[in-house]
């Protein structure tokens, strides 16, 4: 086995102390700059492997050997494998694939796993050229300066995995106010990074406002409620969006996408009974969430701004809707995204509670954006634009999809305060999803990604022809 090609790091010692061949590091962090550049200056070998966790690992039999051999024909300047899992609780480990790193894949919670190996000269050249002293970034700004990310798809070791929350639970981690700190430099690492590779976007927007501003609509606005098998939740979201307040006319467009619960005959029923209801039953029946959007923004009665509402959802009060429409004016944009707070199903706050996306700010969300898993909640559209840009018919990632097709050219207002109720019951699509579930989701989102950031680039670099 060539261990000799292989400098082991691992994050923290608890003391300092020298031995044969080894350069312990105490009290060191791998998010701290000062620690790469330790590191780089210690390894004498041509690979480096790094551990992110303190807890025990398990090498899988010439898995060492392995990750040198797929680095030498590939010439990787990073590597990174799928794993086995111990939950601690039982003695059979569970298979935990990664997906590929792609162009996109700038999330700084990307699953790469904790073993991570890297050529010594690409790792030399990349913490070389680091300028900013950071404390919790520097291995995401490591990475994301990797040109060549391997990912071999055989599983090499074993880890033993503490965090043994729900997927619906772990996926609000970023936005939980006690990471705001790191959080803020995470936003730094992603924005150097978009500057680097040209497709980073100044605060200069379009005037929404040129985009059918003029057209004609039934009612000012609608609230769109796409749903599919909710017979217990659905008769609650179309009372909370009926109860609306408004100066103005609205309806509530009700997408029933082939229900087989019941929930068909409930909205049949609430429909006789007040005309601002629009009850669809769609045509097709490939809908997606997505795909349920854009049947109901082209409906000949939706309003000029559409608002979302979830079928599992309610409104935080009956000013929500008029607060919404109001911020289409007064921010001229054309997307509105408000505040939410996780609850359970009686509206009993849950954590991590108000979920506020205050890291988007005028000047850096549309790049930010870029990072982060999500744009938050309730989200609104300018109906003219929505209707000549489409929504991508799946029913994961469309709203970001949009959101980030939107942001590229137009702004996105925010509300920060709560105007939304979001409810968390075992029945919700992402409350426990297995790890084939959350990669196919997390791949697609990448993929959004990739397709805006190239956008970008390239719409950056007509622009400098242009100039």
């Amino acid at each position: 086995m060539p261990t000799d090609d292989i400098s082991a790091t691992v994050e923290a010692f608890s003391r300092s102390e020298s031995f044969f061949g080894v350069t312990v590091l105490s009290d060191v962090s791998l998010g701290c700059t000062q620690t790469l550049r330790s590191i780089a200056e210690s390894t004498s070998q041509k690979y480096i492997l790094l551990y992110t966790k303190d807890m025990l690992l398990q090498m899988g039999l010439c898995s060492l050997d392995r990750f040198v051999a797929v680095a030498e024909d590939t010439g990787a300047d990073m590597l990174y494998s799928d794993r086995y899992e111990l939950d601690g609780l039982s003695d059979a480990p569970v298979r935990h694939p990664a997906i590929d790193c792609q162009k996109g894949a700038l999330r700084d919670d990307f699953d790469f796993g904790p073993v991570l190996v890297f050529r010594t000269s690409s790792f030399r050249k990349a913490v070389g050229a680091m300028t900013e002293d950071y404390t919790f970034g520097a291995l995401y700004d490591l990475r994301l300066r990797m040109r060549n990310i391997v990912h071999i798809n055989e599983f090499l070791y074993t880890e033993i995995e503490t965090d043994r929350r729900l997927s619906g639970v772990r996926q609000f981690d970023y936005v939980d106010p006690k990471n705001r700190e790191v959080q803020i430099e995470m936003e730094k690492v992603c924005t150097e990074h978009l500057k680097r590779i040209g497709a980073y976007l100044e605060p200069e927007f379009k005037d929404v406002r040129n985009c059918g501003e003029d057209e004609a609509f039934p009612v000012t606005a609608s609230v769109i409620i796409p749903v599919y098998n909710r017979a217990g939740t659905i008769v609650d979201a179309v009372a909370s969006a009926l109860s609306q307040e408004c100066d103005f006319p609205f309806n509530v467009i009700v997408v029933d996408n082939h229900s087989t619960d019941g929930t068909t005959e409930l909205l049949a029923g609430l429909a006789g009974k007040d005309d601002r209801i629009v009850h669809i039953i769609p045509e097709y029946n490939d809908l997606g969430i997505g795909g349920c959007w854009n049947i109901a923004v082209n409906h000949h009665l939706c309003g000029k701004y559409a608002v979302q509402l979830d079928s599992d959802d309610v409104y935080s009060g009956n000013d929500a809707l008029s607060r919404i429409v109001e911020a289409f004016g007064e921010q001229n944009c054309a997307m509105v995204v408000g505040t939410y707070m996780m609850t359970d199903f009686s509206l009993k706050p849950t954590p991590p509670g108000v979920i506020d996306h205050k890291e988007w700010t005028e000047d850096n969300g549309r790049n930010n954006a870029l990072r982060i898993n999500g744009l938050g909640a309730p989200r609104a559209f300018f109906v003219p634009l929505l209707r000549s840009l489409g929504l991508p018919n799946t029913s994961y990632g469309e709203d970001y999809a949009i959101g980030l097709r939107i942001s590229r050219e137009y702004r996105i207002g925010r509300i920060y305060d709560v105007v939304y109720f979001c409810r968390r019951w075992s029945g919700n699509s992402d409350a426990a999803l297995d790890i084939s579930r959350i990669n196919a989701n997390n791949l697609y989102k990448d993929r959004v990604r990739t397709w805006e950031l190239e956008a970008r680039v390239r719409m950056q670099k007509r622009r400098t022809r242009k100039a």
